[in-house]
């Protein structure tokens, strides 16, 4: 039996019909590879912030314009967020064959789950997928920017960055896997206040400084994870966009920071 992971937040946080949703995203994306360089080589990892699109759908954008490159390429994407919903410990795959939204099923990659079943930080946990967003509205944006790609969906709960990068470090692949860390930054500060903290946030992600809270961001683990991962692979971490959502679409006395960050390989120079 084909199981699928129904969206759990379409007509919600972005369109319910696919149409609407398509015209949506492709407007975003646009609006980002005109202040982006699409024609670089595309990122091996991105970090991503996972509100409402008219929060942060614009943040997230500037991220997947990056991956124009790669949209022939890329063939794998491992997808990491945090739990909003359902404690887990460690880090859950789903128990489904592939995971839906209103612009199609997009598969599970059995190959890449068959690669980190063994490990004692990974579980299955159909109940931390069922209504998680974090993962899910990364989802048409995937869809929309590459060709024909499988998913890795992990939705990360008590895990340290260590047993984090250990996962990643064992799908990490070549160019033809993305690595896509779906988190917000600091979240119902005061608007002064979360530009501060979300400041401090982002100068300690560009350092590759992995002991991140959950205060700095609500993906803290994964963030982590990356970060450590990173560093051992020497990849530059470069900013694309920082906002929150007094600058887009909420008031400004309770606030959720967002940025975007793509993750380069080094350029290996050819003598």
């Amino acid at each position: 039996m084909h199981r699928v992971r129904q969206p759990a937040v379409a007509g919600a946080f972005y369109p319910g019909q696919g149409k609407i949703l398509s015209i949506d995203v492709m407007g975003m994306l646009a609006a980002a590879k005109s202040v982006a360089d699409t024609t670089a080589k595309a990122p091996k990892a991105i970090i991503v912030p996972h509100a409402g699109y008219i929060y942060s759908g614009p943040t997230a954008a500037l991220a997947y314009a990056r991956l124009a490159a790669g949209r022939e390429t890329i063939r794998r994407v491992v997808l990491l967020g945090p739990v909003h919903r359902v404690p887990v410990r460690g880090l859950a795959l789903p128990d489904a064959d592939s995971f839906a939204t209103p612009l199609g099923e997009i598969e599970v990659d059995q190959d890449a789950v068959a690669t980190i079943t063994s490990l004692p930080q990974v579980v299955v946990s159909p109940m931390a997928h069922r209504l998680e967003h974090s993962l899910e509205v990364q989802l048409p944006f995937l869809q929309s920017v590459l060709d024909d790609f499988k998913l890795l969906p992990l939705a990360v709960g008590d895990a340290t960055p260590p047993e984090v990068a250990q996962v990643l470090e064992a799908l990490w692949g070549g160019p033809e896997t993305l690595i896509v860390i779906s988190s917000d930054l600091s979240h119902f500060l005061h608007y002064r206040a979360a530009q501060t903290m979300d400041r401090e946030t982002v100068q300690n992600i560009m350092n590759l400084n992995s002991s991140l809270t959950h205060e700095q961001a609500c993906g803290g683990t994964p963030v982590n994870g990356l970060l450590l991962a990173a560093k051992q692979h020497h990849l530059q971490p470069r900013l694309l966009g920082l906002c929150n959502s007094g600058d887009t679409a909420g008031d400004k006395n309770r606030v959720v920071g967002y940025a975007a960050f793509a993750f380069m390989e080094e350029a290996h120079d050819i003598h």
